[in-house]
């Protein structure tokens, strides 16, 4: 009778080959990408120095400017994000039921609602916000239409996944009574639906009021103008001052946000 000897492997041989496979792969894409990026060493090294006399002229805020060039430029911002978002929301509601499959049973019309859902999301705030300054020109309507735009695919997405969910008991005891479809939507989806309807809105205003303060970097409006031209005259006291601003308000709206969903859902 012979001996046998069992060696416990925690990978078989193909299961090696493949994470060897993508160990490589990261590998060479992260060689690859260094090459692309270009890094100048000497500026790499004097990167310590430069950021110490960035600071240095940063402090202390200008606070005298607030008022003059900060505080209307504040409030644009949050309108921007307000709007926005209330645009998304009425855009992305229609979408949602759209791609809702137990709402909607044409397979053509969900997948041309994810399309919609898709395109939104694919496009970058700022792209959007350059989109509609060449349509509207600069000001605070292309900030508010380029958040509105870039929130329907959030906001849609996540309603429509919320619209699928819903319990069915209710919507088919409805259509048996013979309700009409505006009452089999306000008693039977609606009532399951409005937590995730009203968390939706409040984390993409929270988000909105974050983006509202970069679109304006390209002309939308906002908080982001009175940056740029900060920083394009090299007023740095002032700029130092507009990011103690937008931490501070972006700071308030997460505290905010956090209040109200412990009220509401």
């Amino acid at each position: 009778m012979t001996d046998q000897h069992y060696e416990w492997e925690r990978f078989t041989p193909a299961q090696r080959l493949a994470r060897f496979t993508i160990f490589l792969g990261i590998a060479i894409g992260f060689m690859l990408s260094l090459r692309t990026v270009e890094i100048i060493p000497e500026f790499l090294y004097d990167a310590p120095s430069q950021i110490g006399d960035l600071f240095a002229r940063m402090w202390p805020p200008d606070t005298g400017s607030y008022a003059v060039n900060i505080h209307d430029a504040l409030i644009e911002t949050l309108n921007i994000a307000g709007l926005g978002t209330m645009l998304a929301l009425l855009l992305a509601l229609p979408v949602g039921l759209m791609s809702a499959k137990n709402i909607t049973r044409i397979p053509a019309l969900n997948w041309f609602a994810k399309l919609i859902l898709v395109s939104s999301r694919s496009v970058n705030s700022l792209v959007w916000a350059i989109l509609f300054v060449a349509v509207f020109g600069p000001g605070a309507l292309a900030g508010t239409v380029a958040i509105g735009f870039r929130s329907i695919g959030f906001c849609g997405k996540l309603m429509g996944e919320a619209l699928e969910e819903c319990d069915p008991g209710p919507i088919e005891a409805l259509k048996a009574a013979g309700a009409p479809w505006t009452s089999i939507f306000l008693k039977g989806y609606w009532p399951q639906i409005a937590p995730a309807f009203w968390g939706i809105t409040l984390f993409r205003w929270d988000i909105n009021v974050r983006e509202s303060s970069v679109i304006g970097l390209v002309g939308a409006g906002g908080i982001g103008v009175a940056l740029d031209t900060a920083l394009n005259l090299f007023r740095w006291d002032e700029v130092s001052l507009i990011l103690l601003c937008i931490f501070a308000v972006v700071i308030a709206a997460e505290i905010l946000v956090t209040k109200i969903r412990e009220r509401i859902i």
